[in-house]
């Protein structure tokens, strides 16, 4: 029997330490010289198998008189004892943070009960001026506003009135984060418990829209305000903050004017920019404030000529309260207030100006998130791959961020320009001239001879969820994209040449790899490199790999996060990938419109059949279905690309026809996607002229039973829906192919769209001779007719090929003819290949 771990005892000496070896159930006694010995071993090999720990054993001569079974009893006591206190720490932590967490809940459960008796003295009051007074109004839901025109008559250059302006600010700052101020009303979607980021309440009755947030986080307050206070590290949509003077308050604080610029989601609507004051302060209790608010006055600012782009948005009472924790770490409470000034975009984007949902998802739990991101950063709880820093990673991320917002602004001050057009154009075509993507090594800067080209559109999309339509995009490249296109990009990053996409014929492999090189604590970012496989078409470098490697950040593929828009944005980069590389981002952002977006979805998956789970699923009013319909989104794609001077003209034409081209093919994977869309199970046809999918799949079952005399479905005889649950989720790989004359593909079940590595969608663009390789299609050919005539054929073992170029193997494939309802007409043929596996 193996040594057991046992108690360990100290003398009142202090000078032996003993431990009871539990096969002999005596102590063994050791001296503090030995002991010493002994950590010096264990801090160096604290593994038992180390053959390092062994010799340093036996080159101790304090421990040669030691028998090897003591000195084992010795280690297993020291590695309890460390795990031990490494357990009775975590412990310490968890109970601490849970004594904080019970500490911030009681708080809110007192705020909600002031909130709940003013609202009804509130209620009462209204009623009684109901009675009293028909027709009377009370306006007491905008009581707790102040606008920030009440300090226009103030002077904003008198110390003194800023000073006045800062306290009333925090004042109104403190009513909304601990007090009744506002009427807060808990976000939907976002309940609080262990594994949240934090507790979030939004308004629907303040003026402009609001948002409150409160948490723990493991940092200290002074670093946390460091943290917010860097707004654009941290806002994805904050182009620039420039602080135009800061000033002591005289009470241990300070007072900035801000000057901030934010970006645009979308090409329909203009950017906007704020003009404000920020008062960072210390309360009596030890609570640290960092509170903002807008100054009055459209044209001020640092820079009146830089802001003609923008409109100017209000920021109302908003900030930080920041309070420590006993045992570290600190509870945070944030509030968010925006007048976002909704009259200036067009009627069908107001929603997005007016749903403080939206603007919870972009600053509020943004703020949050990227905070506790830093404190596990921060303690190594988190792991990044390819033995980056966390540091770095977040740098790309946010250079892809920023290059693609940059793109689809546009701003003049950045140099783009628009292209002259007819003005009826779909796609937007913006030439930067002045584009230089410089990096700290100036080996990896790329400065263009002529410049930087970008195209982009936005459109509306109708009845798609955006992660849904993200993840599809991400894992189907093959379906959108042109590889010669990314070749032209990533060709002109590397190697600083500029030749036009056809002058260097590449064939795509349709493999495309994702390797993860990161990822947000509750991922709903990932930052990863992807990896196309090409090979050059010319004959004299046939065997030269055309590889492209891309970096791709993907975010908002959570279907439950209400108000938060997904995005795919990816940039060509060098397969060294420095830590400096220039980066040219594109990509795809979709953001829902409407308060119906906000409602929670059902798991949805991504191979188009998603309906197919529920069965004939018709009702609008239930399922899975029911949650999209009615919901609308804006699609926003910007593609960038470098060129030379003297060919704009011809890039400007390839890009706005690839464009046209994506939006095309997104278009047609949107209404797949749509629960209104080509889904099987909704009633639609699956080919013109085919049956519906239950249909189909109740012939397919017949005619196998008939020519082969044996069940194709091992669980009984299913009848009705439950005939196309069990066909679409069958072990085997079931395709049936058309009686053209070139056969082609018309339904699959799951596990062959698996093998195939496709989608329904897809699927129809597929023949029956391109999945064999060249002694499969000799086999099929010989067997052929013998299926025509016999109407079954057993086909032996093989090798075909996937949609993405790899090998499948299967050890045994059937065929059959599919009759129709007479059991005349040959509807289609049927084929299932048995036990298939990727080589």
């Amino acid at each position: 029997m193996a040594m057991a771990v046992a108690q360990h005892r100290e003398s009142s000496s202090g000078s032996i330490n003993k431990h009871l070896c539990v096969d002999t159930g005596k102590y063994v006694r050791y001296t503090a010289e030995q002991v010493e010995a002994l950590e010096r071993v264990y801090a160096e090999c604290p593994k038992p198998s180390s053959l390092r720990r062994q010799q340093l054993i036996r080159e101790c001569p304090i421990l040669s008189n030691i028998e090897p079974k003591q000195i084992k009893v010795w280690f297993q006591n020291r590695r309890c004892r460390e795990k031990q206190r490494k357990e009775s720490s975590r412990l310490q932590t968890v109970n601490r943070k849970v004594s904080a967490m019970n500490k911030l809940l009681m708080e809110e459960n007192d705020r909600l009960q002031k909130q709940v008796s003013q609202l009804v003295c509130e209620n009462g009051y209204m009623r009684q001026q109901l009675q009293t007074a028909s027709g009377a109004t009370d306006a007491s839901c905008d009581s707790a506003v102040t606008t920030p025109q009440q300090h226009s008559m103030r002077d904003s250059n008198n110390p003194a009135g800023l000073l006045s302006i800062a306290e009333e600010t925090l004042a109104e700052f403190l009513s909304k984060a601990t007090g009744t101020a506002v009427d807060w009303v808990q976000m939907p979607g976002m309940k609080p418990g262990p594994d949240s980021v934090g507790i979030f309440a939004i308004s629907q009755r303040s003026g402009g829209v609001a948002v409150r947030a409160c948490g723990l986080v493991s940092l200290e307050p002074t670093k946390i305000a460091e943290i917010l206070k860097d707004r654009p590290s941290w806002f994805r949509d904050c182009r620039s903050l420039e602080v135009f003077t800061m000033f002591p308050a005289g009470n241990g604080g300070t007072i900035e004017l801000i000057y901030t610029q934010t970006y645009a989601p979308t090409t329909m609507a203009p950017a906007r920019d704020f003009w404000t004051l920020r008062y960072t302060t210390s309360l009596d209790n030890g609570s640290l404030v960092v509170c903002e608010r807008s100054l009055s006055g459209s044209g001020a600012g640092p820079n009146a000529a830089a802001a003609a782009q923008f409109v100017r948005a209000e920021m109302l009472p908003s900030g930080y309260l920041i309070r420590p924790c006993d045992g570290g770490g600190s509870i945070i409470h944030i509030v968010d207030h925006l007048n976002l000034q909704a009259w200036s975009v067009p009627e069908v984007l107001r929603p997005l100006y007016e749903s403080s949902k939206v603007v919870a998802q972009k600053m509020t739990i943004a703020a949050l998130r990227y905070i506790r991101q830093i404190a596990q950063e921060t303690s190594g709880e988190v792991v990044y791959g390819l033995g980056r820093q966390p540091a770095v990673l977040r740098s790309f991320s946010q250079r892809l961020s920023r290059g693609f917002n940059d793109a689809v602004n546009g701003f003049n001050d950045d140099g783009w320009s628009l292209m002259s057009s007819d003005g009826a154009e779909d796609v937007i075509i913006a030439v930067n001239t002045t584009k230089n993507l410089a990096t700290s090594n100036p080996i990896n800067s790329l400065s263009f001879l002529g410049g930087i080209l970008c195209a982009r559109a936005s459109m509306l999309l109708q009845n798609v969820p955006p992660a849904v339509l993200v993840r599809f995009l991400r894992e189907h490249r093959s379906e959108w994209a042109d590889f010669n296109v990314d070749d032209y990009s990533a060709t002109s990053l590397k190697a600083c040449s500029y030749a036009y996409p056809g002058m260097r014929p590449t064939r795509f492999t349709g493999s495309q790899i994702i390797m993860p090189l990161g990822h947000t604590i509750e991922h709903e970012e990932m930052l990863e490199v992807i990896r196309l496989e090409g090979h050059s078409l010319a004959q004299e470098d046939a065997f030269v790999s055309r590889d492209i490697h891309l970096l791709q950040i993907c975010g908002g593929v959570d279907e439950n996060a209400v108000g938060a828009c997904a995005e795919l944005v990816f940039a060509p980069i060098d397969e060294m990938f420095p830590d400096d590389a220039p980066l040219l981002p594109s990509g795809f952002r979709i953001i829902p419109l409407d308060s119906k977006s906000d409602k929670m979805t059902s798991h949805r998956t991504l191979d188009l059949t998603s309906s197919l789970e529920v069965g004939p699923a018709t009702n609008p009013s239930s399922g899975d279905g029911s949650t999209s319909q009615g919901m609308r989104s804006v699609l926003t794609i910007a593609f960038q690309f470098p060129f030379e001077s003297g060919l704009q003209e011809n890039v400007a034409t390839m890009a706005r026809q690839y464009v046209r081209s994506v939006i095309s093919c997104v278009q047609r994977i949107a209404m797949a996607i749509s629960p209104s869309g080509s889904s099987p199970a909704m009633g639609s046809k699956l080919s013109p002229g085919s049956p519906e999918a239950l249909t189909l799949a109740q012939w397919i079952c017949q005619s196998y039973s008939y020519y082969l005399g044996a069940e194709l479905l091992r669980s009984g005889s299913p009848g009705g829906d439950s005939v196309l649950k069990h066909l679409w989720h069958h072990q085997d790989a079931i395709l049936c192919c058309s009686l053209k004359s070139l056969p082609v593909f018309i339904f699959a079940n799951q596990a062959g769209l698996d093998m195939l590595e496709t989608t329904l969608v897809a699927l129809q663009d597929i023949t029956l001779d391109k999945i064999f390789d060249e002694s499969g299609r000799k086999s099929l050919c010989a067997d052929f007719a013998k299926l025509m005539q016999q109407g079954f054929t057993y086909l032996p073992s093989g090798i075909c090929m996937s949609t993405m170029g790899r090998h499948v193997s299967y050890e045994q494939a059937i065929g059959w003819k599919v009759l129709a309802a007479d059991e005349n007409t040959v509807h289609c043929l049927a084929f299932s290949f048995v036990n298939w596996s990727f080589v």
